[in-house]
C-alpha cells in the first residue's frame, strides 16, 4: 500500500524561479543541512534536467542512507518528477507541481512511496516515517520559500 503526503507552499516569487530552485540541487543540500544530506554521484550540483539522476547521501534515523532518483517528467514550469531508482522504499515518486498565483506561485508536493518489510514496515511509516517526511519537504519548502522571495525582490 502506498502512502501519499500532500503539501501546499504558497510562494511569492515568478514560476519560473521557483521551478528552477525546485530543482537545484544545492539549495537542496543547503535546505537539508540537519540531515547532512550531500549529492555524491550523478548531477552533484547546478539545476537537475530531464532523465539525469543523482544520489543522495544523508543521515536519517543515526545511520547514513543513500537513495538515488531520476527525473522522469519535466513540463517546463509547471511540472516535474522525480522517482527513485536505489534506495530503501518498495517505491518512491515525488510529483512538484507549478502553479501561477496573483501572488506568485503554488508550489505543491505529491510524495508517494510504499516502505519494505511488510507489517513491520507499515507500522514504522505510520508512527515515525511519515511525519518525518512532512517535516523534512516543510524544511525544504521553508527554505525554498526564503530563498526565491529574497530574490524576487531585486
Amino acid at each position: 500500500m502506498m502512502t501519499k503526503i500532500l503539501l501546499n507552499t504558497s510562494i511569492n516569487a515568478p514560476i519560473n524561479m521557483v521551478f528552477d530552485a525546485a530543482r537545484n540541487i544545492d539549495l537542496h543540500m543547503n535546505s537539508a543541512e540537519k540531515t547532512k544530506e550531500k549529492a555524491i554521484a550523478g548531477t552533484v550540483s547546478g539545476v537537475i534536467k530531464l532523465y539525469e539522476t543523482v544520489t543522495w547521501k544523508g543521515k536519517h534515523f543515526g545511520m547514513y542512507l543513500k537513495h538515488q532518483s531520476k527525473i522522469t517528467s519535466i513540463r517546463y514550469p509547471t511540472f516535474f518528477v522525480d522517482k527513485m531508482i536505489q534506495g530503501h522504499f518498495v517505491r518512491f515518486k515525488h510529483q512538484h507541481i507549478f502553479r501561477k498565483t496573483s501572488t506568485g506561485t503554488e508550489m505543491i508536493d505529491v510524495l508517494e512511496y510504499q516502505t519494505p518489510y511488510s507489517i513491520f514496515g507499515k507500522i514504522f511509516d505510520r508512527l515515525v516515517l511519515k511525519r518525518y517526511l512532512v517535516k523534512f519537504l516543510l524544511t525544504r519548502n521553508r527554505f525554498l520559500k526564503r530563498h526565491t522571495e529574497n530574490r524576487a525582490r531585486f
